[in-house]
């Protein structure tokens, strides 16, 4: 039996509007893997965009 295939991950570009809810979540200190799920993106590729941006991320700091 073959193993369906895995689907290839797309990237996405970072929109104003993204990083604006990105900043807000920061500073409400909402938990990564909430956000991840409200952003349809990746803890990894949010936990990046914010080291990138300066800003911490995830309650705790």
């Amino acid at each position: 039996m073959k193993q369906p295939a895995k689907k290839k991950p797309t990237r996405r570009e970072w929109t104003p509007a993204d990083l604006r809810v990105l900043k807000r979540h920061s500073k409400d200190r909402t938990p990564v893997s909430k956000i991840s799920k409200e952003m349809k993106r990746t803890v990894g590729s949010l936990r990046q965009k914010a080291l990138g941006l300066g800003i911490g991320l995830g309650h705790q700091r």
